[in-house]
């Protein structure tokens, strides 16, 4: 099985070299995966340090599509969904095997709303041209109700239906990821930068530490990235104490229900909510998940929590177009993401109104910071942040060439188009056939298997029970309880992988109950603590 090129040893092996790297990239989401892919695909001696796991934070933790922005467009930000919708084709090109094609329903109660958003949605197909994955429709009640069998009927004079991209966030981050490093990057999760190495004023490189050993390493690099999300502010303190605060976060929260619920393979977008905001709820994983919600947060955390109003008002915007809507009770899982809204230099209030467009900053120091944006455009983002790397580091000019690159996983053949796993799905096929074993599954009702743990870690750099049930398999995000249930026989197989003792099986255990807590709806929490 050959996929020994994304080693962390080997890679932590490559920091005990003299290297002076071109391009240093701090933050393993979705844009510093694309940063480091853009640059090591340029020829640049690229390295990537997160701080936690691939995608841990917002890229993890998004609606799960690769849109151009309904809302957007009503906001007249005719420029931001221009591009996403040409960044959208080039992710169902790049990685068909994570990205597909969903409709979109848009329930309508008034005969001035039907024709409102068909005519804004039309738009939406115009913006796209010739990257177009469905024209929008016009739909009688009969047709909404067919597609939509369990909406309420009651004023309902039909709907409208267009078409975007749906895709598994966290797969996605790390597929990205692998791909750098097939293209010669060294990529390396829990490597923690504590600081910045300087001459003159400007940055040289970082000191960072293994989160795991507790290894120290100073490694100096041509130009550094902060591409860390929510957490920029923190890299340009470090830099630089009085930096001023390029990022407001604004929280959104999903909750995961049976797909009962909804009773479609289409998904049901909500244009105008209380808050002025859109609100799907969308099939994904065979569970429904619903969201998202808009808060303003004053600080930037790594596992956010769901308020309780958030949650009500998820329930009571979807209760308001269901015939039998989700109590508290029905969430399998429940979970936060901090959106990195860049700030255009205005106190804004409301978050709604902040733009998802990006911000690129160099700092005095030639600290070169991307901010901001949306997961659909990661690609350009990541291409205008290497172009400006190029020059703040006197780097050889070489074009970019991304727009042309397949994302790891992407199948040759349809065999395994319908897999996360895309064409990594043989290599855990050939596992299971040398050793039956090894698809006995996790838990039942679930098909995760053995052998998608041990490819995790030995394949995939997981490094403990969070990174398998979080974010390679994503058991944790469609049910928390289930997840809880898995985590012992997850923590020993994760253990005989990487020599690991009972008293580290029994810590990951019981740090994995406390975190997959605060994705249990508190009703829930007590039945499975009680479990135990």
């Amino acid at each position: 099985m050959e996929l020994s090129y994304f080693d962390r040893d080997i890679f932590i092996k490559n920091l005990e070299t003299e290297w002076v790297w071109d391009i240093l990239i701090i933050g393993g989401g979705a844009t510093g995966s694309g940063v480091a892919l853009d640059s090591a695909s340029r020829g640049f001696k690229t390295l990537l340090l997160e701080g936690a796991d691939f995608a841990k934070g917002t890229s993890g933790r998004s609606t799960k599509l690769i849109h151009g922005g309904v809302r957007y467009l009503s906001q007249g930000n005719i420029r931001l969904v221009y591009r996403a919708l040409h960044e959208r084709e080039l992710l169902f090109i790049n990685a068909p095997h994570l990205v597909k094609k969903k409709t979109f329903i848009i329930p309508c109660y008034h005969w001035l709303t039907k024709i409102k958003y068909f005519i804004g949605l039309k738009l939406y197909d115009l913006l796209a041209g010739n990257f177009n994955i469905g024209k929008s429709k016009l739909l009688n009640k009969k047709r909404v109700l067919d597609q939509l069998p369990t909406i309420d009927p009651n004023k309902l004079v039909g709907g409208v239906a267009y078409s975007d991209g749906q895709f598994d966030d966290a797969r996605m981050a790390l597929n990205i990821a692998q791909t750098a490093a097939e293209r010669g990057a060294s990529v390396l999760n829990y490597f923690k930068v504590r600081g910045f190495l300087k001459d003159n004023g400007k940055i040289t490189g970082v000191i960072a530490i293994n989160e795991e050993s507790k290894r120290e390493f100073t490694i100096r690099s041509k130009v550094v990235i902060n591409a860390t999300g929510v957490f920029v502010d923190e890299i340009l303190r470090m830099d630089e104490a009085e930096s001023i605060a390029q990022v407001r976060p604004s929280q959104g929260v999903h909750l995961v229900v049976d797909k009962k619920f909804l009773n479609s393979d289409h998904a049901m977008m909500i244009p105008n909510t209380s808050d002025g905001r859109v609100l799907f709820a969308v099939p994904w994983h065979n569970k429904l998940l619903l969201g998202t919600t808009d808060t303003l947060l004053n600080k930037s955390l790594l596992e956010p929590v769901p308020l309780d109003k958030e949650i009500d008002f998820i329930l009571d915007t979807v209760g308001n177009y269901l015939t039998k809507p989700p109590e508290r009770k029905d969430i399998l899982s429940m979970f936060a993401g901090l959106r990195p809204l860049a700030i255009s230099g205005k106190n804004e209030e409301k978050t709604k109104e902040i733009p998802r467009d990006h911000k690129l900053i160099v700092s005095h120091s030639g600290l070169v910071t991307i901010t901001g944006g949306k997961w659909t455009t990661y690609r350009k983002m990541s291409e205008l942040t290497v172009d400006k790397a190029i020059i703040i580091g006197e780097l050889k000019k070489v074009s970019c060439s991304t727009k042309q690159i397949k994302i790891h996983g992407s199948p040759s053949t349809i065999a395994f188009l319908n897999s996360v796993y895309g064409s990594d799905q043989k290599h855990i096929n050939s596992m299971i056939d040398h050793d039956p074993s090894l698809g006995e599954l996790l838990i039942d009702s679930y098909h995760f298997t053995i052998a998608e743990v041990i490819f995790a870690v030995r394949f995939e750099m997981a490094r403990n029970v969070e990174d398998v049930l979080a974010r390679r398999i994503r058991l944790l995000f469609l049910d928390a309880g289930a997840a809880i249930k898995a985590a012992p026989k997850v923590a020993r197989i994760i253990a005989g992988e990487l020599d690991y003792d009972q008293n580290w099986e029994s810590e990951q255990i019981a740090a994995f109950k406390l975190l997959a807590s605060n994705y249990l709806i508190s009703e829930e929490k007590k039945v499975v603590w009680d479990a135990k």
